[in-house]
């Protein structure tokens, strides 16, 4: 579910200065999502890939024998446009995938050991800027953190979320 609100009115000025701040919180994750992504970009166009690709490899790499249809929704992407990205990274050994033993119709994914270590070095730049952003924003700023980008995701969706980034990393 979309989170609505009543369009703020310019006339009134607290108001307008509300929508002032907001947009620049906006304008700064506009920003530093531009930076965070810089870094994995550069090292994706080495191999002709984008940050679809470093979605999947990384979300592959947190959850190992993840299934197509769980990838599918973290993701939200067409089956089409998965399919593409999965298809390369199969056929240039990134990832691997395996028939699930329960139900014969599952395909389970897993990196290669190619795939992980192409999954670290995505990591490596990105852990260092959060590292780095989160010691310069001081105490408290990692619940801070949590707690703001929590909050963006939607209500229906927290809890999955929250699961999944709760677990420990997956052993390499």
């Amino acid at each position: 579910m979309a989170v609505t609100a009543k369009p703020l009115k310019s006339s009134n000025r607290p108001l307008a200065a509300e929508a002032d701040r907001l947009t620049e919180a906006i304008e700064l994750l506009f920003f530093a999502y531009r930076d965070f992504i810089s870094d994995p970009d550069e090292l994706l166009a080495e191999y002709d890939f984008g940050r679809a690709h470093h979605r999947v490899v990384h979300f592959v790499g947190r959850n190992p024998g993840i299934t197509v249809a769980e990838l599918l929704n973290i993701l939200r992407i067409t089956k089409q446009s998965l399919a593409r990205v999965l298809k390369q990274l199969i056929e240039r050994g990134f990832i691997e995938q395996e028939t699930g033993k329960q139900d014969r119709r599952q395909r389970l994914l897993f990196l290669t050991p190619k795939g992980s270590e192409l999954a670290e070095r995505l990591a490596i730049p990105q852990r260092n800027r959060v590292a780095q952003a989160l010691e310069k924003a001081g105490p408290g700023s990692d619940e801070a953190w949590r707690k703001v980008l929590l909050a963006l995701v939607n209500d229906e969706d927290r809890p999955e979320v929250e699961h999944r980034i709760a677990k420990a990393p997956a052993r390499g």
